[in-house]
């Protein structure tokens, strides 16, 4: 296994339609939380610490990215 290689599937958001404009987040061995664009399954991605992950989801619920 890679160093932090995602182990968990790929999942979108409840709130995604089909529309082409979606993000899937994982989770990965060493406990981070990959984020990939859902049309570049093959792609990169990146890597956010749960923590990291958890103040962004915060933010989006507070508005605060407008």
């Amino acid at each position: 296994m890679r160093h932090d290689e995602v182990v968990t599937p790929w999942i979108k958001s409840l709130y995604s339609n089909s529309g082409a404009n979606c993000v899937e987040i994982a989770h990965t061995a060493l406990g981070n939380v990959a984020v990939r664009d859902s049309k570049e399954s093959h792609g990169p991605s990146l890597r956010f610490t749960r923590s990291e992950w958890q103040a962004f989801v915060s933010g989006v619920k507070s508005g605060e990215f407008g």
